[in-house]
């Protein structure tokens, strides 16, 4: 079982890496908009009109789908080979690409209305309301493109691929980036004739890094086995498939929990618009970054442990579901806390390093902080739901994701209400962090009935001893950054570097510190999985030394 937790880790690995590149491409591209356009009515804009297709995503394509079509392309694989799971791999890929581009193609239509529905308090700001309408209307493209990106990657990742998929996701924000500067630079020389403001050409990048995600995949798919194929005569029509029939139902619960969530953020988003101008932008910047360590960790690891429950559960491998399940909660103990803790204790140096230039001002800066540190306390829930959402579909139980988005839905829009007005726009995100955790305790207890009424055993007293020891080490890790923080903050500026050296080294400081106390105590102690992580990124290191090195 070792090897396999291994196995699991080093897939984990390889999307890690490449999720974290994107990471830092996206990081960028959130730089350009602090720069350029700063936090105010133009970025409030952007931000809810790509957030309208970019939701609608999330309902479509990367989750309900997503989670649906692994189990189901691994089950045609094991039980009726390989021809079988391609066959259905194409038609979910068609009826995924026709089905959200005539949803799109409403979105289009209906601009206006979703976007009155979602932020009615910018018509009260001229000219703001037709600026989101615009760029939604712009923006609705990146949806199909992006859900057939989602389906290449479902598929790759059944084949064991990782790293490319993820890959896809840095080159859809370097895309992003580079054509979007192209098209603002140009809309700044040009669009002033036109009506048409700078921030638009940002817009036009996302739907050009939307097609980048998705053709870079195709090649990747071909070589793996998929060829487009027309029907034979032992092939059912399209409509009869039993295979795509099960796949779409198993999506149906799935999409009314993720339907219950757009509810919880179309909330939040309300709520956040009457907060005044920057609010809906300090909690994007805030939450972009809280995401950070969740797409490098937390999803990947998801994406890695998907295949493997899947098939442990096709061959009845039940006590191997529960060993996969909690090693993979353990990992994502040993990283994300650690994480949640440095991000509520560094977020003000490392919002000050990111953002604070150009039309980005100190305010802003302290304002992201404040909700980065709210969003912080919910990171390890938010990363173990990434986990065991997925593994409810594994284990072909779709009735307790859905139980539990809903209960998440509740706890955070009742949260939010009452928060909102004491708190303000912060409010909303540590609302939406208590729910997380609530969500995810839910989902531990259920899953662990599930297993145990098929004879296995899921050991809470083993994964709760995990979440305190690396709880203890988090907090270790945060009160020596912070005290090391007072001191090294006055250092930098008695010294007189430059704006942004200073504020580099000392976050570079802290960072190195940080990852020694971590790397230290779990050698002291001998904490499995954070030595795991260790031992994999060295073995990487070393192999990456050893192929420059011939």
């Amino acid at each position: 079982m070792a090897s396999s937790n291994k196995g699991v880790l080093q897939a984990a690995g390889a999307m890690g890496f490449a999720t974290l590149l994107s990471r830092i491409m996206g990081l960028v591209r959130e730089q350009v908009f602090a720069i350029i356009f700063g936090a105010g009515n133009l970025t409030d804009a952007f931000n809810v009109a790509f957030r309208i297709p970019n939701l609608l995503r999330d309902l479509f394509a990367e989750g309900a789908m997503s989670t649906a079509l692994v189990p189901t392309f691994t089950r045609a694989r094991v039980e009726e080979g390989d021809r079988r799971a391609w066959r259905v791999a194409g038609l979910v890929f068609r009826v995924l690409f026709f089905t959200v581009s005539a949803l799109s193609l409403l979105g289009i239509l209906f601009a206006p209305q979703l976007v009155r529905l979602y932020a009615s308090a910018f018509i009260q700001i001229p000219g703001k309301f037709e600026l989101t309408v615009l760029m939604t209307r712009v923006m609705f493209p990146f949806f199909p493109l992006v859900a057939c990106a989602a389906a290449f990657m479902g598929i790759l990742n059944s084949c064991g691929i990782f790293f490319l998929p993820a890959f896809a996701s840095a080159l859809f924000n370097l895309t992003s980036v580079l054509v979007g500067i192209a098209c603002s630079e140009f809309l700044m020389h040009w669009g002033s004739s036109w009506g048409i403001q700078p921030i638009v050409g940002m817009a036009v990048g996302v739907v050009a890094g939307g097609a980048v995600q998705a053709v870079c995949q195709v090649p990747s798919l071909y070589r793996n086995g998929y060829h487009w194929e027309g029907k034979r005569l032992e092939d059912p029509p399209w409509n009869q498939d039993i295979r795509l029939k099960k796949m779409l139902w198993m999506m149906i619960p799935g999409t009314i929990g993720l339907a219950a969530t757009q509810v919880n953020l179309l909330v939040n988003t309300i709520l956040a618009t009457s907060q005044g101008p920057g609010a809906v932008s300090w909690l994007n910047y805030a939450f972009r970054l809280m995401q950070f360590p969740i797409g490098i960790f937390g999803v990947s690891l998801a994406s890695a442990t998907l295949p493997r429950l899947s098939e442990q559960w096709a061959r009845q491998d039940i006590q191997g579901v529960s060993q996969t399940l909690i090693h993979s909660m353990r990992s994502v103990f040993a990283v994300n806390l650690p994480a949640s803790v440095g991000l509520a204790v560094l977020g003000y140096p490392i919002i000050e390093l990111l953002f604070q230039y150009g039309r980005f001002h100190s305010t802003d800066t302290k304002a992201t902080a404040s909700a980065l540190a709210m969003y912080a306390i919910g990171l390890t829930a938010y990363s173990g739901v990434k986990v065991l959402v997925p593994a409810c579909y594994a284990l072909g139980n779709t009735r307790l994701p859905v139980i539990s988005s809903f209960l998440a839905v509740a706890v955070t829009i009742i949260l939010n209400l009452a928060m909102v007005k004491p708190f303000g726009y912060w409010g909303l995100a540590l609302g939406t962090s208590v729910a997380a955790i609530v969500n995810v305790l839910f989902l531990l207890g259920s899953v662990r009935v599930l297993i145990r009424e098929r004879g296995g055993e899921f050991s809470f007293s083993f994964l709760f001893r995990g979440f305190l020891e690396y709880l203890a080490v988090a907090l270790t890790m945060g009160v020596i950054c912070g005290l090391t923080r007072q001191y090294f903050f006055s250092f930098i500026y008695m010294h007189r570097f430059g704006l942004l050296v200073g504020r580099a080294l000392e976050l570079v400081f802290l960072f190195s510190e940080g990852l020694f106390v971590v790397i230290l105590i779990a050698r002291m102690f001998h904490l499995p999985e954070t030595i795991e992580v260790i031992d994999l990124f060295k073995e990487k290191f070393r192999n990456k030394l050893r192929r420059s090195s011939t």
